[in-house]
């Protein structure tokens, strides 16, 4: 029995991820030394390993793996895991709910969302200037945010912005009950929940159905001049809509954490445009300290045969 790591889809990516793979191996060994952890591609003899944590792991490489029983996703998001066509149908997949990871995502949000509401980008501009530039409005504060996606990390999004004092409506698939907020639920709602979305935060997981989601026709149902925050995942996005957008007037700007394409090649014009903020995926990045108890405890689980936490609905695909 043992458990194999493979981070990044070559071995030149899983170089850029050693710090990732070497901070995972050395905390699981913590928790239970007697661990057999092996690190792609070095994972001896594919039949002794049972259990793949993996992070956009090598298409195909899990094949090879007969014996295998769960498939752990190093991160809340497991969509880097079903673009693999090779995954075994029958093996069970589960994802992280790290609570570091939510404060972390949180706090980005909250940071984009504050730094338009407050003007901070006109304020720089004025300093730039040198112009004491006194003159309302001085925030956005009656905006509504508008948040797409209120499972693990969005609800806690919610619960924050609202007691800042920020008006929060949230939208998602399947209807949720979170005590104060307006929730919307479904394409019949969405509409609705797309008129008031001044700030519109998405934080849905990828599935066929939200793919493409965030589009020309979703901008146009926004209020003009609305904002736009993408911390779901970049082939939600299509780009040339939001560049449109934005030279239209529709959107007055972005802040956008993922991408199609990663890293986002030099050449994307989204770099150096002047009304779109961009980092390089590090709204949330899963605490291994944090983490990997729910790592250990399933893989507990899946030698004795019990349920598994956070199991992922294959249908749906989170």
């Amino acid at each position: 029995m043992a458990i194999a790591i493979l981070v990044g889809r070559d071995e030149n990516e899983s170089k850029n991820y050693q710090w990732f793979i070497n901070d995972w191996k050395k905390v699981l060994l913590v928790m239970q030394p007697d661990l057999d952890i092996r690190i792609w591609p070095e994972i001896g003899d594919p039949a002794e390993i049972d259990c793949a944590l993996v992070w956009s792991h090598p298409l195909g490489a899990l094949k090879q793996f007969t014996r295998l029983k769960m498939i752990a996703s190093l991160a809340a998001g497991v969509d880097h895991v079903f673009v693999d066509a090779d995954i075994p149908s029958n093996v069970p997949i589960v994802r992280v709910t790290d609570p570091y990871m939510k404060n972390d995502i949180v706090q980005y949000i909250v940071a984009c969302v504050l730094r338009y509401v407050k003007r901070m980008d006109f304020w720089c501009e004025k300093q730039r200037e040198k112009k004491w530039n006194k003159q309302p409005p001085f925030n956005f504060a009656d905006h509504t945010v508008a948040v797409m996606g209120m499972g693990y990390l969005g609800s806690k999004a919610v619960d924050v912005m609202q007691q800042l004092g920020l008006n929060v409506i949230g939208w998602s698939n399947s209807h949720k009950n979170i005590p104060g907020i307006k929730h919307y639920t479904g394409k019949e709602e969405l509409n609705e929940f797309l008129a008031q979305a001044n700030i519109l935060v998405c934080i849905l997981p990828l599935t066929p159905a939200t793919r493409n989601i965030l589009n020309r026709e979703t901008f146009a149902r926004m209020p003009q001049g609305a904002y736009l925050i993408n911390v779901g995942r970049g082939e939600q996005l299509v780009d040339e809509d939001l560049l449109q957008a934005l030279a239209s007037g529709q959107l007055s700007g972005a802040a956008l954490d993922v991408f199609r394409i990663e890293p986002l090649p030099p050449e994307h014009p989204f770099w150096s445009h002047e009304k779109i903020h961009v980092t390089p995926h590090i709204a949330s990045v899963t605490n291994p300290t944090t983490a990997a108890p729910q790592i250990v405890e399933n893989y507990r689980r899946m030698l004795a045969g019990s349920d598994l936490l956070n199991q992922v609905d294959v249908v749906k695909g989170y």
